[in-house]
């Protein structure tokens, strides 16, 4: 058992990376309604937080209890662990940010969670069947965000022929207001439920949530509290990274990309399945431009990216279980 003042102090921590999570994934939920200039990136913001937080009411606790039971055992989790766990994620996340690397903060929390876990009990201490499920997110979740947003993009190019192009910008600047808002509730939904199940692990393991886990009130209304206020912070260098350099964006084509995400976030949310909201929002755009025609993305950007979600996981995992080691040394003093 620890102290309630460290646990105290490792709430706040998971509570500042989910606010981080907010501001480093604000681009996902705002950088093609600003991109496309439907609203200026003030109102973006303010309009992407409060989707996040309203997301509470929407989707259930199915990601959280994934992160808590399903990635490294119960029994392996203590204070140490969770520590190194968050050092990881918050480490990659700001270095990322930084250099406006649209990386995944899911990714992030669930590799320093790995490496923290393997670093105390190996791989017994691992439950594969979450991993499995997590990795298998890495390709599915860009591919089917692409695969809706090309589909979307075919149907209303099908509904808009008899609309002139001004009719068409029209149309969509007000529907893009509503994709994004789909959108910014699927981010809430899947990202905030990680911290979630994070938090109400760590006590599970100090036993203040009895023989059962669960997630109690007082966390939920934390987390999501944590990523609206960081989603309101902002985050422009990914921003202008993922709302621009990837590929420009029409309000319809903004519209088809936010909503091709907001349903593979939906069909995440509801599987419990902890996906990364910034791959499924980049194979999004993505689709959108490619259909177009493939020279509209820029491929080299996206590329990078891709780069950076495969050493997310590891990277993140590295630092943790540098962390969890030097912990362990420092306690033995």
């Amino acid at each position: 058992m620890i102290s309630m003042t460290l646990l105290v102090a490792l709430v706040g921590f998971a509570l500042l990376f989910d606010f981080l999570n907010g501001m480093h994934d604000a681009a996902n939920s705002i950088a093609t309604v600003v991109s496309t200039r439907v609203l200026k990136p003030q109102w973006a913001v303010l309009w992407a937080a409060s989707f996040n937080f309203l997301a509470l009411f929407v989707f259930g606790e199915h990601v959280a209890n994934t992160v808590g039971k399903g990635i490294v055992d119960a029994a392996v989790i203590d204070a140490t662990v969770i520590w190194a766990a968050l050092c990881g994620a918050v480490f990659w996340n700001v270095a990322t940010w930084l250099l406006g690397i649209p990386s995944s903060s899911s990714h992030a929390l669930i590799g320093g969670l790995l490496g923290a876990g393997l670093s105390k009990a190996g791989f017994s201490g691992i439950v594969w069947s979450g991993i499995f499920k997590t990795v298998a997110g890495i390709f599915v979740a860009p591919a089917l965000g692409m695969i809706l947003a090309l589909v979307l993009v075919l149907a209303v190019a099908w509904t808009s022929l008899k609309l002139t192009p001004l009719g068409v910008d029209k149309r969509f600047r007000k529907l893009q207001l509503v994709s994004a808002a789909l959108y910014s509730l699927g981010h809430g939904g899947n990202d905030a439920q990680k911290t979630m199940g994070i938090i109400s692990v760590l006590l599970f393991s100090q036993g203040m949530l009895g023989d059962t886990f669960y997630v109690p009130m007082w966390v939920v209304l934390s987390c999501y509290g944590a990523i609206a206020l960081g989603t309101m912070s902002g985050g422009w260098r990914i921003v202008h990274t993922m709302g621009s350099k990837i590929t420009r964006l029409t309000p319809a084509q903004g519209f088809c990309a936010e909503t091709g995400g907001a349903i593979t976030l939906a069909i995440a949310n509801i599987g419990g399945i902890p996906i990364s909201t910034t791959h499924t929002i980049t194979g999004s755009i993505v689709g959108v431009g490619a259909a177009r025609r493939l020279s509209a993305v820029r491929w080299n950007v996206a590329s990078n990216i891709v780069v950076a979600w495969f050493i997310t996981l590891p990277a993140a995992g590295l630092v943790s279980a540098a962390v969890f080691f030097a912990t362990r040394f420092v306690a033995s003093l």
